[in-house]
């Protein structure tokens, strides 16, 4: 068979893996990775735990029976509120000195935007200098899925902070930095301070690296800005104004000086994949003008949906710190769309060299895309 019958052949295929890109966009979903948060707050011998769920992972954590279909409601939570009360106590399992502490107190709540918040409160043994928590029910969150702890003293300053997951799922507080006066706290948690910090750093930035591989849609539209470039100068250009364009609005947006709705960026992320899908379509493989400026717009709108991570997280918020956070999560959004542009990268310029991949392969790839951009679209919007 002559090489070009064999092309012809794969070019014949396109429409069967368009078909079965389309089938998998209604099983993947874009942001997989789960987000949670656990504030607590050591006064005296209390510790006062606050954890919030979304409504899907709030619902994984019940019995399928006792799962609420479709939106929380009030009444629906009314009805599965003996479950949660009696779920409560056994999200932490906090110990001092070898001793499993029982909750003196538990609440549920649910709050506005259909989370769901448990209270719990814990007392400590009188004597104890260190707390052991567990955060033992996240091998029953989807896979991947991170809970953010931080943990406040007496003293007003953060003791403890650390970004759990299933395969690390327990942290130490010394309770001697959390009641210890500010003027004197620096120094003797230094040590621990210092640990922590590294954990928390090396967590965000793979964090921020997960995000972008998980992401299908920041990953897709990307995808679809690379595969029309001609030259490693163009390759740059939109990288570099694809990054300073979502680090801009990351920083505005988790500083709370720009706030725009996911309701209204996840829509906009999506239409921004079906736009640039298209255009390569009408360009047939050549790399449109301009393109920098519409990826640095385009990349406005994508920084508002990284940064819904770190809000979900709640970084910021009570006085915790942002800079760290912010700083790696970017950080790590970078080194996932590096290390993607250097894998696709190199297959598109052995591609493009050939005719048969201008001509139909480019077309047919960005069919696809734009497939998958108005697929999200829709489900973001007409079947929200």
């Amino acid at each position: 068979m002559c090489g070009w019958c064999g092309r012809r052949d794969v070019m014949k295929r396109w429409p069967a893996w368009l078909a079965v890109v389309l089938v998998g966009c209604s099983v993947v979903r874009a942001h997989v990775v789960g987000i949670s948060m656990a504030q607590g707050q050591m006064t005296g011998a209390t510790l006062e735990l606050v954890v919030g769920f979304a409504p899907a992972d709030a619902q994984q954590l019940l019995n399928p029976e006792d799962r609420p279909e479709g939106k929380w409601t009030q009444p629906g939570f009314d009805a599965a509120k003996p479950q949660l009360l009696w779920l409560a106590p056994q999200l932490w399992e906090v110990t001092s000195g070898g001793s499993v502490l029982k909750p003196a107190e538990v609440r549920v709540e649910l709050l506005p935007g259909d989370n769901v918040s448990f209270r719990l409160l814990f007392v400590r043994p009188i004597g104890s200098d260190k707390l052991k928590l567990r955060a033992t029910k996240l091998s029953l969150l989807p896979p991947g899925h991170r809970e953010f702890v931080i943990i406040g003293g007496a003293n007003g300053a953060t003791v403890a902070k650390k970004l759990l997951n299933a395969q690390d799922d327990t942290m130490e507080i010394d309770l001697t930095a959390a009641t210890i006066p500010i003027a004197k706290a620096s120094e003797p948690a230094a040590s621990q301070t210092a640990s922590e910090t590294t954990n928390t750093f090396w967590s965000f930035l793979k964090l921020g690296v997960e995000h972008i591989w998980t992401g299908y849609d920041h990953m897709l539209f990307l995808f679809a800005l690379l595969v029309v470039c001609r030259s490693f100068r163009s390759i740059v250009t939109i990288i570099t104004c694809f990054t300073l364009a979502h680090s801009t609005t990351l920083a505005l947006a988790t500083l709370n000086l720009v706030n725009l709705p996911s309701r209204f960026t996840e829509p906009a992320i999506a239409a921004s994949i079906v736009f640039v899908g298209v255009e390569n379509l009408l360009r047939r493989g050549a790399e449109p003008r301009g393109r920098w400026a519409l990826t640095f717009a385009f990349g406005l709108i994508h920084g508002f949906g990284f940064a819904s991570v770190l809000r979900e997280l709640g970084v910021g918020e009570n006085g915790t710190s942002i800079v760290m956070p912010l700083f790696t999560f970017n950080a790590g959004v970078e080194v996932g769309q590096i290390s993607i542009a250097a894998f696709v990268l190199p297959l598109v310029w052995r591609l493009r060299k050939r005719e048969w991949f201008l001509a139909r392969g480019v077309p047919a790839l960005s069919a696809i895309v734009s497939a998958a951009g108005l697929y999200w679209f829709l489900e973001r919007t007409i079947f929200a």
